[in-house]
């Protein structure tokens, strides 16, 4: 299947690269958390809110599970692999890439950041304990890691279609 699912913490680029990506690849780019706010018609931040975050992640992983079954570059929101439903359907995914990225890096880009709902009100330390608890979890649940510090989005692209091609011969 010509499916490629990009993992990775908040501010890693995930949404951006996929967007290069899908149109490297021919294909369509879905962004779970853009696809669960248009279903909710709500941010993430006010369906946390709102509903609670066991909502969220309960829609999550359903639409985990229904995006897998289509041909797409798949962005997935920072938290889908604390779930061990949504981490056992990733491996079982195409071709998973963590995109990899340094706290120094997406602490710059999250600042000011009102968007995300488990950063609001935490300290650069607390974010960063976030994302090392998240770190072997991703890696995991990923077929290629890339450290994205030094690379545009457009190298990281270029690199994954390059890996995924790869792949595709090998299969």
């Amino acid at each position: 299947m010509n499916q490629v699912v990009l993992t990775g913490f908040m501010g890693a680029g995930k949404s951006t690269v996929g967007r290069i990506l899908a149109e490297n690849l021919a294909l369509p780019l879905i962004d779970i958390d853009e696809e669960i706010q248009s279903k909710f018609q709500s941010s993430v931040t006010e369906i946390f809110a709102r509903l609670g975050e066991s909502v969220f992640r309960k829609e999550e992983n359903d639409m985990l599970v229904q995006v897998l079954q289509q041909e797409a570059v798949i962005s997935t929101g920072g938290g889908i692999i604390l779930s061990p439903q949504n981490r056992a359907q990733l491996q079982s995914a195409d071709f998973v890439v963590y995109l990899k990225t340094s706290p120094d890096i997406f602490l710059k880009r999250l600042e000011g950041d009102t968007t995300r709902p488990l950063i609001q009100e935490k300290s650069p330390e607390e974010i960063k304990t976030l994302f090392d608890s998240r770190t072997q979890l991703y890696e995991a649940t990923s077929h290629l890691v890339i450290e994205t510090d030094l690379l545009t989005p457009q190298e990281i692209a270029k690199k994954i279609k390059k890996e995924f091609q790869i792949r595709k011969e090998k299969s």
